[in-house]
């Protein structure tokens, strides 16, 4: 196979768009997904051949393979929702840590004596965001740059745990799925999953 040229602007371009399909399909891969196949179709297509495949064949392959994936992903929220339910129940046990009506635990870690807020107040805190098997999701800390939000305005676990802490504050929350983003997730955050937070309230602005 001859040596590939990205030595212009327009087959770097190019290159550039096949990563983006690729990387696409890295993070969301079809089951039995065939590189060679993408390519063909991709082929095909930009060379306005004929298809290989019929539409109504097609159609019926989409079909099943979004069936699959329902189901793979049907699967993984279930685990998902039962190993966080086990999480919770065992970390309940734990010297420290306190568990409200709502489900909601926590931990503190430092006790500051500044003013609480309330639901309307706005807030500035550094926060280190984790699912239960320790990947991090999302770090103020990480940016280096605190993050300022209404209190009113992020997930409920969030919302119930501010408004009990002074600033000057540091604690460790524990959030059931239902007082975060549930049974939809958002971003690589799985459905039902639950989230650990280490939560500094530095300022009620």
């Amino acid at each position: 196979m001859s040596e590939l040229n990205l030595s212009t602007d327009e087959t770097r371009v190019s290159y550039g768009i096949g990563r983006q399909l690729g990387g696409q399909l890295r993070d969301n891969p079809p089951p039995g997904v065939s590189l060679e196949a993408i390519v063909a179709g991709l082929t095909d297509a930009f060379n306005g051949a004929e298809s290989r495949v019929n539409e109504a064949d097609l159609s019926a392959s989409f079909q099943v393979i979004r069936e699959v994936m329902q189901a793979e992903a049907a699967a993984k929220a279930e685990a998902a929702a039962g190993a966080g339910k086990a999480f919770l129940a065992e970390n309940a046990q734990r010297e420290g840590v306190i568990t409200l009506a709502s489900g909601l635990q926590y931990e503190v870690v430092t006790t500051g004596e500044g003013a609480k807020p309330g639901r309307d107040d706005t807030v500035r805190t550094h926060y280190h965001g984790t699912l239960i098997d320790g990947s991090v999701f999302d770090s103020s800390y990480q940016r280096g740059q605190p993050a300022e939000f209404p209190v009113g305005g992020v997930i409920a676990g969030w919302t119930e745990a501010l408004q009990l802490m002074n600033a000057g504050s540091k604690w460790r929350l524990y959030v059931p799925s239902e007082l975060a983003y549930g049974a939809q997730g958002v971003g690589s955050i799985a459905p039902h999953s639950v989230l650990i937070f280490d939560i500094e309230l530095l300022d009620v602005l």
